[in-house]
């Protein structure tokens, strides 16, 4: 996608673009231990985005403990969420936010949106906490994960809906702080 000039695209068609170019390059990932769902999803994002004042790796590292994060498990029994829906909680402030740090009284606006992106999540997969959608504790699991390909059949598809729904869910502030 890095050879479109993307301040000639609208964003429907660089979304389009984007969800093709993710089935085919996102399930090979599996075979990397260093993959992470949250950054797939977030660079994803930004790369439709054409954040170009931000280093690409910038957002890579922030959102690769999101991924991490889905591992953890509170002492009341708390799970971590999918690093794929994390991202995109980050995803949606970044677009709601336009190029600009987000106004006070937006704030409860993008509280709604991300409310909004976890429900439909949730309506299409039943969770979204990462040891349920892909059904291991990574922390302890990894191997039968990788074995069974669970990235592959399961994880990949997180972050396609993510991206998609992301889209749909602000297409309104693309049209108004990105176009």
């Amino acid at each position: 996608m890095n050879e479109l000039n993307p301040s000639k695209e609208d964003f429907n068609k660089r979304f389009e673009q984007k969800l093709v170019e993710l089935k085919e390059t996102l399930p090979p990932l599996g075979k990397n231990i260093g993959n992470s769902c949250a950054a797939d999803t977030l660079n994803s994002i930004a790369e439709v985005l054409n954040l170009k004042d931000i280093p690409d790796f910038y957002l890579n590292n922030m959102a690769v403990p999101y991924s991490g994060f889905g591992q953890f498990k509170g002492k009341e029994g708390w799970k971590g969420p999918c690093g794929a829906v994390s991202a995109s909680m980050a995803a949606i402030g970044i677009i709601m936010g336009g190029k600009d740090k987000i106004k006070d009284f937006d704030v409860p606006k993008v509280y709604g949106k991300a409310v909004r992106f976890a429900k439909k999540f949730e309506d299409e997969f039943g969770s979204v906490m990462c040891e349920e959608l892909c059904g291991f504790d990574l922390s302890t699991d990894v191997k039968q994960y990788v074995k069974v390909r669970a990235w592959e059949n399961k994880c990949c598809n997180f972050i396609l809906f993510a991206v998609e729904n992301v889209w749909k869910l602000t297409r309104k502030e693309l049209r108004q702080h990105w176009d």
